[in-house]
C-alpha cells in the first residue's frame, strides 16, 4: 500500500481575532496532488482556516494563532518563517476575480519580475505557459496588451489563476473561486482544477456542497470553528459518520 504524503500537517491549530476563537484546535492533513474541499455554513471558519495556510490572516491586525501548521515538515508560524517565500509556494485565488489594472501580460509577468526575471524571452515563456495551464491562452493570445479588467468574469478568474501559476506554486488555495461566476464559467474552473491537481495540490473552500462533491477527493466539514469530520469525499457525502455532517449535507441547516 502506497503511503499517503501530506504537504500540510495542521496540528491542534487555533486562530483568534482578539479574544474570539474563530478556528478551534483543528488537526488535519492536506494530501499532495489531491483536491481537498472545506465545507460548512457561513461563519464556521472555513476561509479563516484556508487563509492560515499562507498566513494571509497576518494582514488582519488583531489575529493570532496557536498550534502548528507544518508545510513540508517546517512550521510556517515559527518566528523566522519567510512569509514572502511561503506565499510564492502557496498561492491564493480569491472569491472575486481581482486582476491588476494592467495588461493581461503584465498581470502574469508581475510575480516573475518581482523575483528578478528581466529577460523578455524568459518572461514571454513564463506568461505563455501560465496562461496555457490556466486554459486561457487561446482566448487571450491576441489580447496580451489589453487590460486584464476588460476580460469576462470567468476569464478574469482564470487570469488570476495564471498569475498564481507563474510563481510555480506547490499548493493553490481557492476561496469560493466560482461564487461570483455564471454556470458555464463555473464548469470551466472546475474542469481546470481537476487538470491542475496533476501538478499542484489544491485546497478549496466550496460555496456549495455539489461543487465539493464534484471536484474534490477529500472533504472537511467545519461547524462553529471546529473540524467535525474529514475523509474521502464519496464516503463523507454518502455515509457521513457524524450526525451534524449528515444534517448539513441533507440540508437541515446551513
Amino acid at each position: 500500500m502506497v503511503e499517503k504524503q501530506n504537504v500540510f500537517e495542521i496540528k491542534d491549530f487555533s486562530i483568534y481575532y482578539g479574544s474570539l476563537m474563530a478556528v478551534k484546535r483543528v488537526t488535519l492533513g492536506i494530501e499532495t496532488n489531491k483536491i481537498t474541499a472545506i465545507i460548512g455554513p457561513s461563519g464556521c471558519g472555513k476561509s479563516t482556516l484556508l487563509r492560515s495556510l499562507n498566513r494571509m490572516n497576518d494582514l488582519i491586525t488583531n489575529s493570532w494563532a496557536e498550534g502548528q501548521v507544518l508545510f513540508k515538515g517546517v512550521d510556517i508560524y515559527q518566528k523566522d518563517a519567510d512569509v514572502i517565500e511561503l506565499r510564492k509556494r502557496v498561492g491564493m485565488v480569491f472569491q472575486k476575480p481581482n486582476p491588476f489594472p494592467s495588461s493581461v501580460y503584465e498581470n502574469v509577468a508581475y510575480g516573475p519580475r518581482i523575483r528578478g526575471i528581466k529577460k523578455k524571452g524568459q518572461l514571454d515563456e513564463i506568461v505563455e505557459n501560465a496562461l496555457i495551464r490556466a486554459d486561457l491562452w487561446k482566448e487571450v493570445k491576441d489580447k496580451l496588451s489589453e487590460s486584464g479588467m476588460s476580460l469576462s468574469g470567468g476569464q478574469m478568474q482564470r487570469l488570476c489563476i495564471a498569475r498564481s501559476l507563474a510563481q510555480e506554486p506547490e499548493v493553490l488555495l481557492f476561496d469560493e473561486p466560482t461564487s461570483a461566476l455564471d454556470p458555464i464559467s463555473t464548469s470551466n474552473i472546475e474542469d481546470l482544477l481537476q487538470e491542475l491537481q496533476k501538478t499542484v495540490t489544491i485546497v478549496i473552500v466550496a460555496h456549495n456542497m455539489q461543487q465539493a462533491a464534484r471536484v474534490s477527493d477529500l472533504t472537511a466539514f467545519m461547524y462553529l470553528g471546529e473540524m467535525i469530520e474529514f475523509g474521502d469525499t464519496d464516503k463523507l457525502f454518502v455515509n457521513p459518520q457524524n450526525k451534524l455532517t449528515e444534517e448539513y449535507i441533507t440540508g437541515r441547516f446551513g
